[in-house]
């Protein structure tokens, strides 16, 4: 018998300290022979600070040994936003197990997959919106709630030690325009039932009282819309189909026709068609229409909302777009949030069309965006329907995280924990005087997708972009014969250095003379080594191109034995 009692445990390897990158786990028996079931598998957009890289996805090392070993019942997906689902298709190889969600999120997955050349088959299960399966020893119910993609679900996870609910994303909004609304009855149900323990979203615990709901937004479109002047376009998320919908129907009203601009766009649009999301709207128009449109007519919807360079907007703002272009007079509608560390790309974006002449509306001038997440008082509602006895904050930074954990104590939960990315959270013990702590740390940390490979936050790859996105690069060739002598002149090339150093010295001509007299100043018998020469020339062009400019870049010797 294992000295360790049947225990679920939950452990975060992505969305704890951060917005994005979703991955969680539950564990379910004694500490050395668990079971698990993984939920979401999602992204989250890299920092300016990591040249090169656009997405990051979570480490999935441990939970692909405990795969190896037989010992992952499945993946869940709870919805299909990015950050819950957009690394399925670069980390499912390394996991192979069977992917359980709702209808319009597997198609959606499977779109996306469709579109990536050489993306793998992946075995979904399709469970029934509101519906109930058995993944291993858990037993899974999907619960329908509200938020800003259609499809989306908390799940009531049953084991033989209890149930706990993970809420995902969700908000309270009764009139949710297209999608889910979020079911006081059944969330109520389910505390009657006896909820040890709730893992919740806490973006939004920052913020008072109850969100607006999606109708208020399709209400203000429809002003805003009907009296533009000119052109109308229409930036937001491209998954959210709700919003979308309001846009069109307010367009149709206006006697406008709507005008889709982005391939994400078009796909998600294209899954919504399929599952009858958007039935009474005439068929919007492609991308080539809108040139032939009057300027009154028109509403473009386009992608680009967080500042993308090589979305639709960014291009449209930079008259770099083939087929849409916006005068002064036009409006732009960014019907979306700016996610925190997107603000300067925006920002640049919002300047680049204010420059033309074009007016641009955001939610500092009306109610033009609702957010898909709890704000205080829905999180004070959700504690009262479900009144569990463990809170565990996610899906939020550190101040989030904080913030909701102090109202789970004012709604008298006995036992709050935070934990960080790799904490393993004891939720339930057989052993009813254990409660719930942090009892171990497992391997967690990033994958970084580099061009169409995916590498560790530690791979030197990714410190040297670093170094040379801030202080560039010199190559040294150097040609030179078997007993040491120099062959030929040195070749000598700088990528990202000023062309002029302090008192205005050619940088150029510093490194060659740095070449020169290191070469001339080094003994015959470190000549002939040309391990020994790189080094020496390293050291010594460094040290005179930061004596030149103040900065230290890169350096790359290449001796050649001739």
């Amino acid at each position: 018998m294992s000295k360790w009692p049947d225990e679920l445990v939950f452990a975060p390897l992505g969305g704890v300290g951060e917005i994005g990158m979703n991955l969680g786990l539950y564990g379910l028996g004694p500490r050395n022979r668990r079971k698990w079931l993984a939920v979401d598998l999602g992204i989250s957009f890299a920092p300016p600070e990591v040249p090169g890289i656009d997405i990051i996805m979570p480490d999935v090392g441990f939970l692909e040994r405990e795969a190896d070993a037989g010992n992952l019942a499945g993946l869940v997906i709870t919805h299909g936003h990015e950050d819950h689902i957009g690394a399925l298709v670069d980390l499912w190889p390394r996991l192979g197990c069977t992917v359980y969600t709702t209808p319009f999120t597997h198609a959606l997955a499977e779109a996306r997959r469709l579109g990536e050349p050489g993306a793998p088959k992946i075995p979904f299960h399709i469970v029934p919106t509101g519906g109930r399966t058995k993944i291993g020893p858990f037993d899974v119910e999907f619960v329908p709630v509200a938020h800003s993609i259609p499809d989306s679900h908390s799940l009531a996870i049953r084991t033989p030690l209890g149930l706990v609910v993970h809420t995902g994303d969700w908000k309270i909004d009764p009139t949710p325009v297209v999608g889910n609304v979020t079911d006081p009855a059944r969330f109520t149900a389910l505390g009657d039932e006896g909820v040890r323990a709730i893992i919740c979203d806490s973006t939004n615990a920052i913020r008072d009282g109850i969100s607006p709901s999606e109708v208020d937004v399709q209400a203000a479109l429809h002003d805003l819309i009907a009296a533009a002047p000119h052109r109308v376009a229409v930036t937001t998320f491209a998954s959210n189909v709700a919003r979308i919908r309001s846009i069109a129907e307010a367009a149709v009203k206006a006697g406008r026709e709507v005008v889709l601009v982005g391939r994400a766009m078009e796909r998600v649009i294209g899954v919504a068609r399929e599952q009858h999301m958007l039935d009474g709207l005439p068929p919007f128009r492609p991308v080539d229409a809108y040139g032939f449109l009057p300027r009154d007519k028109v509403v473009a919807i386009l992608t680009g909302s967080q500042g993308e360079p090589r979305a639709a907007l960014a291009r449209i703002a930079d008259d770099d777009h083939p087929d849409i272009a916006l005068s002064p007079g036009d409006h732009v509608i960014f019907s979306s949030r700016t996610i925190p560390g997107n603000e300067r790309a925006v920002n640049r974006i919002i300047n680049a069309l204010v420059l033309q002449g074009i007016k641009v509306i955001t939610d500092r001038d009306g109610l033009v965006h609702v957010s898909g997440h709890p704000r205080r008082g829905e999180l004070e509602q959700m504690y009262q329907w479900l009144r569990p006895q463990v809170a565990v904050p996610v899906h939020g930074e550190p101040l989030h995280l904080s913030e909701h954990a102090e109202l789970a104590r004012r709604m008298g939960v006995r036992e709050v924990i935070r934990l960080v990315d790799g904490d393993v959270v004891r939720l339930i013990s057989a052993d009813p005087s254990v409660g719930a702590e942090v009892i171990e740390e497992i391997p967690s940390g990033r994958l970084y997708k580099d061009g169409q490979v995916l590498v560790g936050a530690e791979d030197p790859a990714i410190s040297e972009r670093r170094r040379l996105s801030f202080s560039g690069l010199v190559s040294v060739a150097i040609a030179m014969s078997s007993k040491g002598e120099v062959v030929g002149d040195p070749m000598i090339d700088l990528s990202g250095l000023p062309r002029l150093g302090i008192g205005g010295t050619p940088l150029d001509e510093v490194v060659e003379d740095a070449v020169l007299n290191c070469l001339d100043g080094l003994p015959k018998p470190r000549r002939r080594d040309p391990d020994a020469v790189a080094e020496s020339v390293t050291r010594a062009v460094r040290a005179q191109i930061n004596a030149a400019w103040g900065k230290k870049p890169l350096c790359h010797v290449l001796v050649i034995t001739v």
